[in-house]
């Protein structure tokens, strides 16, 4: 069953204090707060669709280094003003934004 957002309706028109109700969709909306039976409206939000490519799922992905490495991609953290260290993959293990462009990335910081 979907989980629906309502808000309380201030005499003003304004909008107030929000809550969740599981609701099943053929359920009529609210009208009322169920505990305060002060005027609600429903909030219109984007649903939540889960699965392998969804938001929370990449979120996932992106924090294990090790799946990263083994896919091929290298992750590089900030690590200081401008220093990167690297966690997955390959390629230099601290790159600069001060680095010259091509050649040796890392030989300013000597």
């Amino acid at each position: 069953m979907p989980t629906y957002i309502y808000e309380v309706v201030h005499a003003d028109g304004s909008g107030g204090e929000t809550f969740e109700i599981v609701q099943t969709m053929t359920e009529a909306p609210l009208q009322t707060h169920p505990e305060s039976d002060l005027p609600v409206r429903r909030v219109i939000q984007a649903p939540f669709i889960g699965g392998s490519w969804s938001e929370a799922a990449m979120g996932k992905s992106v924090k294990d280094d090790k799946r990263l490495d083994r896919l091929g991609f290298t992750k590089y953290v900030k690590s200081g003003d401008g220093i990167y260290e690297k966690r997955a993959g390959k390629g230099p293990d601290i790159i600069s934004r001060d680095a010259p462009i091509g050649g040796d990335a890392l030989s300013h910081l000597d």
